[in-house]
């Protein structure tokens, strides 16, 4: 035991000293975007987004997000890369400790005669077991610990990747919802526009019959029944078209579907976004949080580089015991034991180590870029979200009014034509006024209800507290979690 001492302090010495890391002090790129979301005075440094629940409050759009959040296979593979993320950070934090392996060996051989001092042959025998540690590596200047921190932040990545991608889902199922809800009333209302031009042209065709109205007309009001039936069919086939798009982002064939009219509050209204919101608050998006912590892996690279040009020492020992005889392996007089350290001190390779340590520093600086490259594109998604808000609701209101209208002039027409005051094409020119401000308003109304989403995923889909979630779990696991820095002396 007191053999083993004369490296055992050495070795925890060794441990003690391998908090320390050549890594440069991480520090947060400025912000490149304004520094609020609006010319007045911030006042409010973040913005409390309902759950999707609370979001969604039709219970079959609530269905569906669910089945995706299950099903969808884009998912399934984010949280796959997490796992993945997961392992390799703790194979990289495996290698701060000794790897330890107990080891039992025996050897039984002939030696001839010719070989053997004493001219006879013999049978020799070596029996041995012992407990080692292979080529351990010191980590004096912090190239495993540089590594392990990159791998954390690597995972950290892939975790708010997911996160982004289970908002992007959300999001994606509830567009595709409303989509298919938008295309079945503009369905609807194209069907009862084929069902009005049957009807006019029935009543054209017996006004011609009885020599009131002219021939004219009566074609003019067959090619608006056939236009009719052609627009009925383009949106059967676009209902179609959601119907398998909505399918593949659930993931599963779809329940039966109500028949409500997309007018129904299928979206709530997110809570009030104040002018002049602090552009900080865009740091709670996960895709934003991912790129930090691109940044910082990278950023822990650049020590692991910076390592690479100091001397490597590496050890290798073990203790047990030998014998001849199997039986006297444990018997007093067959201890042994065997340490060798070594040492790798870089002097030539041809600038290997410099131009690694260029590509770090090359690849952090691409990570700055990508970072304040997605702070630039939340700022404007965001910005373009709240500036149409307001706008939608403004132009749903007077294409809601224009909707009355034309409905109102539609009816004069008719009315003039049955009275042979005015002819057919009067009566045409108010039906496609009519449909094209009936579709033209769920065209607004798909809008308004599509910016309430994008607003909702561009603030963050309220991920915050999926982070705060993360980091608890990550706390359990280890204290560097919490910070997401790596130890430093």
């Amino acid at each position: 035991m007191k053999s083993m001492n004369r490296y055992a302090l050495p070795l925890l010495a060794a441990l003690a000293l391998g908090g320390c890391t050549l890594a440069p002090d991480y520090r947060q790129p400025a912000s490149p975007v304004p520094a609020t979301l609006g010319e007045a005075d911030g006042v409010a440094d973040s913005v409390m987004l309902p759950g999707w629940r609370a979001l969604f409050t039709d219970p079959h759009l609530r269905q569906l997000i669910d089945t995706a959040l299950s099903n969808n296979r884009d998912l399934r593979l984010a949280m796959l890369d997490v796992a993945e993320a997961r392992a390799q950070y703790r194979i990289e934090g495996a290698d701060l400790l000794p790897s330890v392996s107990v080891n039992g060996d025996g050897t039984r051989q002939r030696v001839p005669a010719d070989l053997n001092n004493s001219g006879e042959s013999t049978v020799q025998s070596q029996y041995g077991v012992n407990v080692g540690i292979a080529a351990y590596e010191l980590d004096l200047f912090g190239r495993i610990r540089s590594l392990k921190q990159s791998a954390l932040e690597s995972y950290l990545a892939t975790e708010e990747a997911r996160h982004s991608a289970r908002i992007t889902l959300v999001s994606e199922v509830a567009n595709a919802y409303l989509t298919l809800m938008a295309d079945r009333e503009n369905l609807r209302i194209s069907e009862e526009t084929l069902g009005a031009q049957r009807e006019s042209v029935d009543l054209v065709q017996g006004r011609f019959d009885l020599g009131l109205g002219s021939e004219l007309d009566l074609r003019q009001a067959q090619v608006a029944l056939e236009t009719a039936r052609a627009n009925r069919a383009r949106f059967q086939r676009r209902v179609a078209a959601d119907r398998n798009a909505l399918a593949v982002l659930v993931g599963a064939p779809l329940p039966a579907l109500p028949g409500d009219d997309l007018d129904a509050p299928a979206v709530a209204t997110l809570p009030e976004v104040p002018a002049g919101l602090p552009s900080a608050v865009l740091r709670q998006r996960p895709d934003i949080r991912q790129a930090e912590h691109a940044l910082r892996a990278a950023n822990a690279n650049i020590g692991a580089a910076r390592a690479a040009f100091f001397p490597r020492i590496s050890l290798t020992a073990s203790a047990g015991t030998a014998s001849s005889e199997l039986s006297g392996l444990f018997e007093s007089g067959s201890k042994t034991w065997s340490f060798s350290p070594s040492v790798s001190l870089p002097i030539f390779s041809g600038g290997r180590n410099k131009a690694n340590l260029d590509m770090a520093e090359v690849r952090r600086d691409r990570n700055v870029a990508r970072y304040e490259q997605a702070i630039q594109t939340a700022f404007q998604e965001v910005a373009d979200a709240l500036a149409a808000r307001d706008s939608l609701a403004e132009e749903e209101r007077a294409q809601s009014a224009l909707v009355d209208a034309t409905a109102r002039s539609l009816t004069l027409a008719e009315a003039r034509y049955r009275e042979g005051a005015d002819d057919y094409l009067a009566v045409l020119d108010a039906r496609r006024e009519l449909l094209s401000a009936r579709q033209q308003r769920v065209s607004v109304t798909l809008d308004k209800l599509n910016n309430r989403i994008t607003l909702y995923r561009a603030l963050g889909g309220g991920g915050a507290a999926d982070q705060a979630t993360l980091i608890g779990t990550l706390d359990t696991d280890t204290p560097a979690a919490t910070t997401g820095n790596a130890p430093r002396s």
